[in-house]
């Protein structure tokens, strides 16, 4: 049946009740040591966690796959004291069979906010900015603006619409996927909209807050974002695998993205689609090493003041059951971070404090099941029996 997609907003929750057809299991493919740390000493030696355990996440991991018809999963898996998992299993081209592999570039989504927050909050450490300034000290034209901070922005509690659930914003995207969009362009389908609630009153997840945030950040630096990330975040992170591209690029190798976001509601190939729309809410790629070093980064706060990183953590109810949001970050739980959706893909990268562990997931769909995110799906299943006391179980919110 066709299913032709209704005020959906791209780049966060996704509610499709479409799948992909049950698909032939390529070999679970694991890494050696030499290859999951690039960056020095491993703490976490490979199948560290025994061949039991090893077992019960093969056969978790490709339930799910199977059950949601995710064509492929890369898992990096990271406790230390303990050991490492690092899998990928499916495959990464539909067509050809390909099978999925650990050293794979991926879109990584609304993994981008993490980044955008990230080198906002490197401007209030510098003291150009201040999380309670009104935005309209430094957007004009946004709507109430003189009463919507940065902070409400980076929280998702500034109640601006979202640009990405206005009809006529996914019609024209999905018309031409191939399509540049600017920030203002993105902005002004959602300015259109009156406010859905108060400042601070109410989470709402919205790519208009950090489209904003990303203008504020080029106004006040005086640098493109791109160029402002990677000076000040990435090279600092030592991500060298991390791109915030200008439109469709995207480095090789990467696997095929497969999307029923489209007017027809049919599965198309996505991989090639311009993420300039989603830009600082969500355009970013990156691989399986580089999110592993960013989620402790993030969780951390290591570019950050203790203050400021303080600041970032004090997460707020978003009104879904064992979900918080703080800025520009999630915790779930007690897992800390964020995940991803683009049309194609979904990533997750947490980090677990109380354990030092870490989780890095990436699926070449975003195909949902039931309603249900396909890497959260894969995420509850692993945590479930990696950290039974900290199962990570993201709510899709209703729609």
């Amino acid at each position: 049946m066709r299913r032709t997609p209704s005020r959906r907003q791209f780049a966060a929750a996704l509610l499709v009740t479409s799948v992909l057809a049950p698909m032939t299991a390529a070999p679970a493919t694991a890494v050696h040591a030499a290859d999951v740390d690039r960056y020095g000493k491993d703490e976490c030696p490979p199948d560290g966690l025994g061949p039991e355990l090893t077992a019960r996440l093969d056969k978790a991991i490709e339930d799910v796959r199977r059950q949601a018809g995710i064509p492929g999963v890369v898992v990096g898996l990271w406790m230390p004291g303990k050991g490492s998992y690092v899998r990928a299993t499916g495959v990464a081209d539909k067509t050809t069979r390909r099978p999925m592999t650990t050293d794979q570039f991926f879109r990584i989504g609304s993994e981008t906010k993490t980044f955008t927050v990230t080198a906002l909050l490197k401007l209030v450490d510098d003291g150009r900015i201040g999380l309670d300034d009104p935005i309209s000290a430094y957007i004009p034209g946004v709507p109430k603006g003189d009463r919507i901070t940065l902070r409400h922005l980076a929280e998702m509690r500034s109640g601006l619409f979202p640009y990405s659930a206005d009809p006529d914003f996914e019609h024209d995207l999905l018309s031409d996927p191939s399509r540049s969009f600017t920030p203002q362009e993105v902005l002004a389908y959602g300015f259109r909209h009156a406010n859905t609630f108060a400042p601070g009153k109410e989470f709402q997840y919205s790519n208009s807050n950090l489209v904003l945030l990303g203008l504020v950040i080029e106004k006040v630096s005086g640098h493109r974002l791109a160029d402002f990330i990677d000076k000040r975040v990435l090279r600092p992170a030592r991500l060298r695998h991390t791109f915030f591209p200008e439109g469709p690029e995207f480095p090789e190798p990467h696997p095929r993205g497969y999307t029923n976001q489209t007017l027809s509601g049919e599965i198309e190939d996505a991989t090639d689609w311009n993420p300039s729309w989603a830009w600082a809410a969500g355009a970013m790629i990156s691989d399986l090493h580089d999110l592993r070093r960013w989620a402790k980064i993030v969780a951390t706060g290591t570019l950050l003041s203790p203050e400021t990183q303080a600041q970032r953590l004090r997460t707020l109810p978003t009104g879904y059951p064992g979900t918080s949001y703080g800025l520009g970050i999630f915790e779930s739980g007690g897992w800390i971070g964020h995940n991803g959706s683009i049309p194609g893909y979904e990533t997750v990268t947490v980090y677990l404090p109380s354990k030092k562990a870490t989780l890095v997931l990436m699926l070449n769909t975003d195909i949902t099941d039931e309603g249900r995110e396909p890497s959260s799906l894969v995420a509850r299943a692993i945590t479930e029996i990696v950290t039974p006391n900290n199962v990570y179980d993201r709510p899709v919110p209703p729609r």
